[in-house]
């Protein structure tokens, strides 16, 4: 299945663990090309989901989130402005 957005952030806080936010991406939300890399301080996240105001929601909870990036990938498809 192909989804809609390309939804990538960064995470800052504290005790970040990349195991745990892979694990909750992979068991609670609907996506695909996952990507979470990072320490225990600064997380980046690459995602292509349906729902990215899922993916904004759940980071926020582990710290603060910037960067945030959320690209049409079908507009994109289409040499529209993502």
């Amino acid at each position: 299945m192909i989804h809609k957005y390309d939804t990538q952030l960064l995470i800052e806080g504290k005790d970040l663990d990349q195991q745990e936010i892979i694990d909750y991406f992979e068991n609670d939300l609907d996506g695909e090309c996952l990507l979470v890399v990072g320490d225990s301080d600064l997380i980046k996240i690459h995602f292509h989901t349906d729902e990215p105001w899922q993916v904004l929601e759940y980071c926020s909870t582990l710290g603060e989130i910037y960067d945030i990036v959320v690209e049409d990938m079908d507009r994109q498809s289409r040499g529209l402005q993502g």
